[in-house]
């Protein structure tokens, strides 16, 4: 661990990263009055329903680590926040994970029902590309690039079959090479999109971008396994959501299929990936050192 991690005071960056991007998100969604006030009332219940903002700030950190700027990157860093959040509404739905709770609140259906939440989720993710295509192009990604980026991350070939696979390996005998593929999708996939866009907003190298890629995808995964672990580990008053909802699924997690002590051994080689992807940046990947460092040591 370089000591540019210890150093990097995270709590100030992203209590900044998240006001600014509070602020944009604000900014950019219709108001909560406009007509038909339902629903734009149901997607900012859930889009500020107090979330730590950990993908925006990827984008954010990953641009600043490119030598960009943070005004540049906002409209993909808010973009993504929409899909993200859009995602989570759609999951807790009764039809999928059915949770009651997220981020230490009932979730959009229990406030406002079903229709209007997936509803709500759908209008977010069409809102993320409203957003996205506000962001400046740059010499080497053009605006179509970057839609392309957002559209495949959160197509039915990556977050869309993530959960597809999960749903399907529900009650049944899911092998470690399978989760693998579900975790890779469901979660790594946004978080990968994320570090990428933050870099293609500051007119990345392709050097860079796929250092970006390399970090994105082990940070992903690494932060899947964690949530494996906590939700053996941790009460849901700690989580924000209900805890043991997987094992009372029968829902295969990497403790299910490894073991408490194997996964955490797993999470910590993938973020020395995801840490060993950030060399070619040096002291710019500061800000993504401290976040990959934050997310593996998530009280597990």
């Amino acid at each position: 661990m370089s000591r540019n991690t210890h150093a990097f005071d995270l709590a100030r960056y992203l209590d900044a990263r998240t006001a600014t991007v509070n602020r944009a998100l604000d900014r950019f969604l219709p108001k909560a009055a406009a007509k038909p006030a339902t629903i734009h009332r149901a997607m900012r219940y859930s889009l500020f329903a107090g979330g730590k903002r950990m993908r925006p700030a990827l984008v954010l950190a990953a641009a600043e680590a490119c030598d960009g700027n943070v005004p540049n990157a906002l409209p993909a860093a808010c973009a993504v926040e929409c899909i993200h959040t859009y995602s989570l509404i759609h999951d807790d739905l009764p039809s999928m994970d059915n949770d009651d709770f997220r981020r230490g609140k009932p979730t959009s259906h229990k406030v406002f029902g079903e229709g209007i939440a997936i509803l709500a989720g759908d209008a977010l993710l069409t809102q993320a590309f409203e957003i996205l295509v506000q962001a400046k192009p740059t010499a080497r990604y053009p605006h179509h690039t970057l839609v392309l980026e957002l559209a495949r991350a959160s197509g039915s070939l990556q977050l869309i079959a993530g959960q597809v696979a999960d749903l399907e390996s529900e009650d049944k005998a899911t092998s470690l090479p399978q989760l693998r593929y579900i975790h890779e999708r469901k979660t790594s996939a946004l978080l990968c999109c994320s570090a990428r866009l933050g870099g293609m907003t500051a007119n990345c190298t392709p050097t860079q971008l796929r250092a970006l890629t390399s970090f994105g995808y082990h940070i992903g995964l690494a932060f899947q396994v964690i949530d494996d672990i906590l939700d053996v580990t941790q009460t849901s008053e700690k989580l924000g959501k209900t805890a043991g909802k997987d094992v009372a699924a029968q829902k295969a997690t990497y403790p299910s299929i490894v073991g408490l002590e194997k996964s955490r051994k797993i999470a910590a080689q993938l973020t020395a990936k995801a840490f060993a992807a950030l060399q070619p940046f040096k002291r710019k990947a500061a800000a993504l050192q401290a976040l990959a460092h934050h997310l593996l040591h998530r009280d597990n």
